[in-house]
């Protein structure tokens, strides 16, 4: 799941929502609004879960830090994201503090969506590496 949620949040990002062949031959729009929602929390709770969850014989909490952090942080920024566009939709006033932090986050979307497409493909192939 960890894997999916990375892959598809850091694909969002990195193409920011326009992906034409997608669309024309799936009929979907990885830009609706609805879907970065559920994916963002997807990809917290998967992200916060992987953190909590047991271990086997690998050193605890290292072998799911960088796919964990990476998921939690693609959600905020996929929920940032929606909530930013709506709030911009439906006021004229900006406000300062939000406006600052909005602008601030998606000069990282990214090098965000590049990492998280990394870790997604690195936790796919190897699973039980240490810092993976």
């Amino acid at each position: 799941m960890s894997i999916l949620c990375n892959g598809l949040s850091g694909f969002i990002l990195l193409t920011g929502g326009s992906s034409e062949s997608i669309e024309k031959s799936m009929r979907f729009s990885v830009q609706n609004p609805t879907f970065n929602l559920v994916l963002g929390i997807l990809s917290i709770v998967t992200g916060v879960l992987k953190l909590l969850s047991p271990f086997e014989d690998r050193i605890p909490f290292f072998g799911d830090l960088i796919p964990a952090a990476a998921g939690i942080l693609a959600g905020f920024l996929l929920i940032f994201g929606i909530y930013r566009q709506d709030a911009s939709s439906s006021s004229a006033a900006s406000g300062g503090n939000i406006e600052r932090l909005g602008e601030n986050l998606l000069h990282i979307r990214k090098p965000v969506g590049i990492v998280l497409l990394a870790a997604a493909l690195l936790h796919f192939l190897f699973p039980r590496a240490l810092f993976l």
